[in-house]
């Protein structure tokens, strides 16, 4: 019995392992990936387009737009001036201007309801606009420079209350908005510095405020400025995570409260983190890092969202170094929320960003493909031929009359990097004069365009219409377009026939895109106009870079930055329009071309082989 039992054991320790099993697949719990019922529709009422739909000029850099509730547009720049655009059904017109402070404005403020306005500048006067009757109403003049404002009253309420911070101080002052210079209430209980940033939810009651050390708050604007007591609301501090700026010694830039007032997204210019918070408990669930340091190690990696050029990138990259040291420029930077509370939309380097905060992920991005450095964002979501209710038998009717009624615009109105001019995203193709000039030239711009033109009409005599690029590969002929861009054509033929390209490489070539030359240097950095500095763009609406061959001037990325380098495009390259400038077109010699552009090349893609111009011949 003993053996048998022996044998027994032996045989089923033989048959089984020692130590721990992984879980069977049967038992392995897969996890649900997250998916935002309805996203289809929510995109749909989102602006679509990569490129910037119109723009609108004022006559200095635009640093605030802001969509109210009205449907009004409130766009400032930092000369003082304020004007203010209605929505149409097809696009927007222009209602009012104000000339409101003599100094940049550094904060503004629309009010839940939209229906009042205020501005604040750094020479402390408040200008308070009705925007229904597009009226200034009120006017202050403070005893201190303000940093802040923001209308702090519910809708509905007989008082427009507005709360003003004071700058070089944690004191917050509230004002009735139609009234006189005195404050209704002074707050110095919650902040020690400076409050840059207020933003205020109705429904709530209450206001949270950013002050420059890192300090998030919550408090209602009326004695005693206490937490309000709300079911579900944090009660203690320390349980929050608002203490995340403070320990990561940084400050917000913006603070918005999400449409159904249950989040608030905040953007940091410093870190360039964005951060959404549950306004209720305070704690933060989502965290995004477009810092310089992740963006440049996903440029390398491949793993971007959007890939740019290296050369564009470089350009890009140099851009957001010399906004970090603009602090008017970090001011305006912003993160919103479109109407459904599901996505936030913030401006980055590679351009706006449209993250679903429920799945996570980027849904889009727009304005990439432009060279603008987009800064302060507005949304406009509405249907600008609605009026009046809707029943519920409208609604379900498929009464084409009625769907087109009903049909939305989304508008992005966006500001940008040292522009003068405010711009449009929707879901059309951009126009194309889609730059409007609603503006009159300053005397000195109108001098500036008379010696262009006497410039532009001696130099016909220095140009040619004709060019022979003699390679060592054979002939490449090319018809100039003096017409179109004289300054351009005059420096190309003034470098011709001084032997300026002489034995110059073709020193980048990328295949199913385009060889470039012109660079005595032949890396790529060098090389200057026959004048001895940069010269300026010359755009033509009837050159495009719509077909391959076209010869095109090189740049930094950077507008009016045209030296000696140029480049012939192997197939079309729509996005360059507007960036190059176009000054001729190879008719023939085009198998010359194209065996320069299936040459073998390097990492950095330099021919592997030198590939030079002998001469160039004009006439």
């Amino acid at each position: 019995m003993k053996r048998e039992r022996d044998e027994q054991d032996d045989e089923a320790s033989s048959g089984d392992e020692m130590g721990p099993m992984p879980v069977p697949d049967s038992q392995v719990v897969k996890k649900k990936r997250k998916v935002l019922p309805h996203e289809k529709i929510y995109l749909e009422h989102l602006p679509s387009s990569n490129q910037y739909h119109k723009s609108f000029m004022h006559r200095d850099i635009v640093n605030f737009v802001t969509v109210t509730k009205t449907e009004f547009i409130i766009t400032t720049s930092i000369d003082g001036h304020l004007k203010l655009w209605k929505k149409q059904e097809e696009g927007i017109e222009f209602v009012k201007q104000y000339h409101a402070h003599l100094v940049p404005i550094v904060g503004v403020s629309a009010s839940a309801d939209g229906a009042m306005f205020a501005s604040v500048a750094e020479d402390g006067t408040c200008k308070v606009f009705d925007v229904v009757n597009f009226d200034m109403i009120n006017m202050f003049q403070f005893d201190f420079t303000p940093a802040s404002c923001c209308w702090v009253h519910q809708r509905g309420r007989a008082i427009s209350l507005l709360a003003v911070a004071e700058k070089g101080s944690g004191t917050i002052r509230i004002y009735d908005g139609r009234g006189t210079q005195e404050p209704l209430y002074v707050n110095q209980k919650v902040h020690k510095t400076t409050v840059h940033i207020l933003a205020y939810t109705d429904v709530y009651d209450t206001v949270i405020s950013a002050d420059e050390s890192g300090f998030l708050e919550y408090w209602q604007p009326k004695e005693p400025f206490d937490l309000p007591a709300i079911p579900g609301m944090w009660s203690f501090k320390s349980a929050t995570d608002l203490y995340e700026f403070k320990k990561s010694r940084t400050a917000p830039t913006s603070i918005t409260i999400s449409p159904n007032q249950t989040q608030f997204v905040t953007l940091t210019a410093s870190d360039r983190q964005i951060r959404v918070f549950d306004l209720l408990t305070g704690k933060m669930i989502r965290r995004y890092d477009e810092g310089l340091q992740a963006i440049q190690e996903m440029q390398q990696a491949g793993t971007a969202v959007y890939k740019v050029e290296d050369m564009e990138f470089g350009r890009r990259l140099a851009v957001e170094r010399e906004i970090e040291t603009d602090e008017a420029a970090c001011r305006c930077m912003n993160a919103i929320w479109d109407e459904s509370g599901n996505f936030i939309l913030y401006p980055t380097l590679l351009g706006i960003k449209v993250v679903n905060v429920a799945t996570n992920k980027v849904a889009r991005i727009l304005g990439k493909d432009e060279s603008s450095r987009w800064l302060n964002l507005s949304l406009y979501q509405g249907s600008p031929s609605k009026k009046g209710f809707t029943t519920a038998a409208m609604a379900a009717s498929s009464n084409p009359l009625l769907a087109e009624k009903t049909a939305r615009d989304p508008i992005l109105f966006c500001t940008a990097y040292k522009k003068n001019r405010f711009f449009m995203f929707t879901r059309a193709e951009p126009e194309s004069d889609r730059d409007i000039f609603n503006e009159r030239p300053t005397r000195e711009e109108q001098t500036i365009a008379l010696t262009s033109a006497t410039t532009t009409k001696n130099a016909q005599s220095r140009v040619a219409k004709n060019a022979v690029v003699h390679t060592t590969y054979g002939d490449i002929h090319i018809r100039l377009f003096p017409e179109h861009a004289p300054k351009t054509v005059e420096n190309f033929v003034g470098h011709a026939r001084s032997g300026y390209f002489e034995n110059v490489l073709f020193h980048r070539v990328i295949a199913k895109f385009m060889i470039q030359t012109g660079d005595p240097l032949g890396d790529g950095t060098g090389g200057e106009s026959i004048w001895g500095h940069d010269f300026e763009d010359e755009f033509s609406d009837e050159l495009k870079h719509d077909r391959p061959y076209t010869v095109s001037m090189a740049n930094p990325g950077q507008a009016n930055r045209n030296g000696s380098q140029w480049f012939i495009t192997t197939t079309a390259t729509p996005w360059l329009d507007k960036k190059h400038t176009i000054f001729g077109r190879a008719v023939a010699g085009l198998e010359v071309i194209h065996n320069i552009e299936n040459v073998k090349v390097a990492k950095s893609d330099k021919p592997m082989e030198d590939i030079k111009i002998i001469n160039i011949s004009v006439d």
